[in-house]
């Protein structure tokens, strides 16, 4: 099977690749390495670097004729959302725009789309399920929940089979110990530098946390299945913002305090997903418990370290 990944060199895309590649699949990757990295790129992928925005998308798929779409290039940052709507906009909606008018052009037979949590806003009830309100608290979230909607429109219109997976917080490894989001890496990046880590608000923030592999299978059962939907990849459990930093604390051996600081805006209180209608539908299910992910992701940032 031809499966060309969007975003194919990040955190995310990478792991998909990778098992794609141990599947047997012919992938073709684009990625515009903004986030992205080449050291990420599995050697029997094929790597087009090129921003989803561009015309020349129709090119590759012209040629490369994928079968399957996965689609995770955007611009994921909340507080650059809020900075610059216009530029969030440009990449997760018109970029993606760009994408599914190519998808219906080549015939490509169904496309996995990768959708968050920040859709939902602020719970009006815990865990979150699919039918839950969205209030979006960001941009980002806002442009994500578009896509979803023209995804619905593309199936009723052109017949494009789709299924929207909306993530929880994604940790593990590759994860960019650097970046803006992702606790748990630049938690662990900040550590074993010897660095105060920085925690918004007073700890009492809860996520669901999800480890890479555990999203990883999810999109290759969404890349298989039949079916026509939006489904919840989380582990249905919250974990506060303190409860993170002392486990990493203690896979770091790191024995110093937190920095608070002033809550950021646009982020959601607390919040955790529902992930019945994924294990009945999908039949996934999790797999790596949240004190064994963070131990498996900071022995790959002290790898890298060494």
């Amino acid at each position: 099977m031809s499966v060309l990944v969007t975003g194919g060199a990040g955190f995310i895309g990478s792991n998909i690749v990778d098992a794609l590649v141990n599947k047997g699949s012919k992938v073709i990757i684009i990625d515009n390495l903004s986030t992205g990295f080449k050291h990420n790129v599995n050697a029997s992928a094929k790597l087009y670097p090129l921003d989803i925005c561009d015309d020349a998308l129709k090119d590759i798929f012209k040629k490369e004729k994928p079968q399957v779409v996965i689609h995770l290039a955007a611009q994921t940052s909340v507080i650059k959302s809020i900075e610059n709507p216009a530029f969030d906009a440009k990449v997760n909606i018109l970029g993606s725009l760009n994408v599914l008018s190519n998808c219906v052009k080549f015939g490509v037979k169904r496309i996995v789309y990768a959708s968050s949590c920040a859709v939902y806003g602020n719970p009006v009830y815990l865990p979150v399920d699919e039918k839950h309100p969205i209030n979006p608290l960001s941009y980002y979230g806002t442009s994500k929940h578009t896509v979803e909607h023209y995804l619905y429109q593309y199936h009723l219109l052109y017949g494009l089979p789709y299924i929207i997976l909306r993530y929880a917080n994604v940790y593990g490894p590759r994860q960019n110990p650097r970046g803006e989001g992702g606790v748990i890496a630049i938690f662990a990046g900040k550590m074993l530098h010897g660095e105060q880590p920085i925690i918004f608000g007073c700890g009492d923030k809860s996520r669901d946390y999800i480890y890479v592999d555990d999203v990883v299978q999810a999109n290759l059962l969404a890349m298989e299945s039949h079916d026509i939907g939006i489904y919840n990849i989380g582990t249905s459990e919250g974990t506060l913002d303190k409860t993170i930093f002392d486990f990493v604390s203690h896979e770091c051996r790191y024995d110093g305090l937190p920095h608070y600081a002033s809550e950021r805006q646009g982020e959601i209180k607390n919040i955790y997903l529902n992930n019945k209608l994924a294990v009945k539908i999908l039949k996934w299910k999790t797999s790596v418990n949240l004190k064994d992910g963070i131990a498996k992701t900071v022995a790959f940032y002290k790898e890298e370290q060494a």
